[in-house]
């Protein structure tokens, strides 16, 4: 499923228009970026929660010459699945 299905999909559910259900899914979206990179975690308890972890600079090795690299720090987005969904897909 992508972007353009679930709008379909949420505008059928909901009984709402596809440009309601499009702008809907926007803000959704907006704000769960916008609360991460505030560097908060968003938890939809049965769903999941989505945090950020800090990734530590390290040491890696370019596969075509065998050269070791060095790959920065950075931010990561990590997704912990819900005991519901979790449930739900087994």
């Amino acid at each position: 499923m992508n972007k353009s299905d679930l709008i379909d999909a949420m505008a059928e559910d909901a009984g709402i228009t596809k440009a309601a259900a499009k702008k809907a899914l926007e803000s959704f979206l907006g704000n769960v970026e916008g609360s991460l990179k505030k560097g908060n975690r968003v938890s939809l308890v049965g769903f999941g929660s989505w945090s950020v972890s800090r990734r530590a600079a390290r040491d890696g090795r370019n596969p075509q010459t065998g050269k070791t690299i060095k790959i920065a720090a950075k931010n990561v987005v990590k997704f912990k699945a819900g005991s519901d969904l979790s449930s739900s897909v087994n």
